[in-house]
């Protein structure tokens, strides 16, 4: 049974998805306008990196907001299973461990990005669908194995076996 601290926190998880959807789809140039109190030389040298690092990134950053807009209307979905009055008991508890299963596998994506970050210096983006984890890399050269560590280092977190696959993008 959901009880109001339940109820509440859901309510607020959601707003905070929705809020964190809205800031990563912010256009950058509002981003970039905000730090005026720079001299000319070096607001030139900080936007030429900023710029740069948006651009090398976008790929990223395109796959990330596509994931999180899929969670967000998911996370919707079950919400409104959970304050409808109609359902039953059980499609709430459903709709509830759908929501949890979302934290749940967000976070281990973000886990494995950070470790991928930390151990091998990658940029990468992470998608898990049940058994399937499809790994698209920030990286010029296809690297065989560069791939093999990838899909090694993230086999080593499961206690059962994961079908990696590992995409380089420029």
């Amino acid at each position: 049974m959901i009880n109001k601290q339940k109820l509440w926190f859901l309510t607020l998880f959601s707003l905070i998805l929705v809020l964190s959807v809205y800031y990563i789809t912010m256009p950058s140039e509002l981003l970039t306008t905000a730090k005026t109190a720079k001299t000319d030389t070096e607001e030139t040298t900080t936007k030429s990196q900023e710029e740069t690092s948006v651009t090398e990134s976008d790929v990223l950053t395109a796959l990330q907001v596509e994931a999180d807009e899929e969670r967000a209307a998911l996370a919707a979905e079950y919400n409104e299973i959970l304050t409808n009055k109609d359902t039953s008991t059980e499609e709430k508890n459903n709709a509830y461990d759908g929501l949890k299963q979302i934290d749940e596998i967000k976070a281990k994506e973000e886990e494995l990005e950070k470790k991928l970050k930390e151990e091998l210096k990658l940029d990468s983006f992470i998608k898990i669908d049940g058994n399937n984890i499809s790994v698209t890399v920030k990286k010029k050269d296809h690297d065989y194995s560069l791939a093999n560590d990838v899909m090694r280092l993230i086999n080593e977190e499961y206690n059962t076996k994961m079908y990696v696959s590992v995409k380089f993008q420029n």
